[in-house]
């Protein structure tokens, strides 16, 4: 397991580096005239010239690059063009709100989804069919739709909970639950719909295994049929689908954090892109690299775990 975990790592790393470098290279694309943007059009060629220089525009881009990178392992990412705060401390004082819209869906996801693919796999029938038009009727509809019903229904007309805003959970923990719970709920949908589909597959799949009837000769309790042995089995594929969801999360989060008004990490990334604020925007892009690497990192050695034939591929 722990050469398993070593490849991944290895991988993983060579995936930031590469990114990091095709990132910085497509965001200083020639015709960015930053000096301008922050001296505005107003301002003398002579001005504008000097600005760039200061920030290090006029050198070469593999140059600025390497620069960063230097930087950037030492934990120094630099500060941001426009408003000359610390990219770091922007970065962690946004970080909290985004982890817990992740997390809650992650953890929403996990449970609901395992819950109805196994329902929906051992019992079959109407609720097989119901588990199957929630799954495809859950997938289909756009995010940005499930997010404002939502937001009209328990926000607007029933006001449960406040349609905008932010509470920390430091300040108040029902405050931070209110506020959460709708981006929360928004998310889950299509990643519940998504994920419960492939356990329902895989449950299936794995209750016509020879084994599976054996154990039922045997007069096992299907409970424990299901719940030690078939379950374990189909978790695999359904913690690959996981993963995969956790990645489609990030640029869901954009949307729910804009129509929520959260403080997040998706509002931000708006916000700075538009600017072509180098320094922040390449902070965000090493933030989501490796968040989902080490998302993935983790599904591998779940299913590694589950399954010692994946820790050979």
């Amino acid at each position: 397991m722990l050469g398993f975990v070593l490849r991944r790592l290895a991988a993983g790393l060579l995936l930031v580096l590469v990114i990091s470098f095709l990132s910085y290279t497509l965001l200083s694309i020639p015709g960015l005239d930053v000096g301008r943007q922050l001296l505005g059009q107003s301002a003398s060629q002579e001005l504008v010239d000097a600005k760039n220089a200061a920030l290090g525009l006029d050198r070469p881009v593999l140059v600025q690059y390497l620069d960063w990178l230097a930087h950037a392992v030492r934990g120094d990412l630099g500060t941001s063009w426009f408003t000359s705060e610390n990219v770091v401390r922007a970065v962690a004082n946004r970080l909290p709100v985004t982890i817990s819209l992740m997390a809650g869906v992650t953890l929403v996801t996990a449970v609901a989804a395992f819950l109805l693919g196994v329902w929906a796999g051992v019992r079959r029938g109407a609720v097989d069919r119901f588990v199957q038009v929630f799954s495809v009727l859950g997938y289909a509809l756009p995010n940005f739709l499930v997010t404002l019903v939502i937001v009209l229904v328990f926000a607007v007309r029933l006001r449960w909970f406040p349609a905008i805003g932010y509470v920390g959970i430091g300040e108040s923990f029902t405050g931070w639950l209110s506020t959460v719970l709708l981006p929360v709920l928004s998310l889950s949908v299509g990643s519940v719909a998504g994920v419960a589909q492939q356990v329902r597959s895989s449950v299936i799949e794995v209750l016509r295994q020879d084994y599976v009837r054996t154990l039922r000769a045997r007069g096992l309790p299907p409970s424990r049929v299901v719940g030690r042995h078939v379950l374990r089995n189909a978790s695999a594929p359904a913690l690959a689908v996981l993963g995969m969801q956790f990645v489609g999360l990030l640029g869901g989060a954009v949307l729910v954090e804009q129509i929520f008004g959260l403080p997040g990490i998706g509002s931000m990334t708006v916000t700075y892109t538009t600017r072509g604020d180098i320094p922040v925007i390449m902070a965000l892009v090493m933030l989501t690299v490796i968040g989902v690497i080490a998302v993935n990192l983790v599904v591998d050695v779940l299913i590694g775990w589950l399954n010692p034939k994946a820790r050979l591929a």
